[in-house]
């Protein structure tokens, strides 16, 4: 280990220490979180279809049931929040649960 990272990792260590005896104040940092993005039944069908899944998969993969992922699809229900989260995620890369191993195939 370089002397470098050494010293940077002994600096760290010494900071946690300080802050939890109450020598130092704890640095906050702001940060923004985006919403979930809401989908239509046709956007999240073509999720699906782009992530190579059938209904079964996707559902299995989101921790919903099948017949939850049909509602959606059919445009009786939208999803909650966290399957939101996890869909917009599905779009921007169609091959994270395989990169992930979440799914095989």
């Amino acid at each position: 280990m370089s002397t470098g990272v050494y010293e940077s990792i002994l600096q760290g260590l010494n900071e946690a220490i300080s802050t939890e005896k109450g020598h130092l104040r704890a640095k906050r940092c702001r940060m923004t979180v985006q919403p979930p993005e809401e989908f239509d039944a046709e956007e999240i069908r073509t999720i699906r279809l782009s992530a190579n899944m059938t209904q079964k998969v996707f559902a299995s993969f989101l921790g919903v049931s099948p017949k939850t992922v049909e509602s959606w699809e059919a445009g009786r229900y939208k999803p909650d929040g966290p399957a939101r989260r996890v869909m917009g995620l599905l779009r921007q890369d169609h091959m994270l649960a395989q990169k992930y191993g979440l799914i095989s195939q």
